[in-house]
């Protein structure tokens, strides 16, 4: 269950400001962002609010990724921009 709580419509219409594609919301006790696996970025979440700022992403490292996918294979992860259409 994740503990930060944003609202459904914000999230599915929430995008990298980059390249405009989907984000997964990792929330967990140790790491609250938003990451871009395409572009190997975070983005913090500052008291409550996403910080999605070009100019402010956070590159990573191989080490880095391979802890938030495995945050999101352990269930702290939520795809941003999903519509509920199959």
């Amino acid at each position: 269950m994740m503990a930060y709580e944003i609202p459904d419509f914000f999230l599915k219409i929430l995008v990298c400001p980059e390249d405009k594609q989907s984000l997964w919301l990792i929330d967990a006790p140790e790491e609250l962002c938003f990451y871009n696996p395409r572009l190997h970025r975070k983005y913090r979440i500052e008291d409550g609010i996403p910080v999605l700022l070009i100019d402010e992403a956070v590159s990573l490292s191989p080490e880095e990724e391979s802890r938030l996918e495995a945050l999101i294979a352990q269930g702290h992860g939520k795809l941003s921009a999903q519509d509920d259409q199959p």
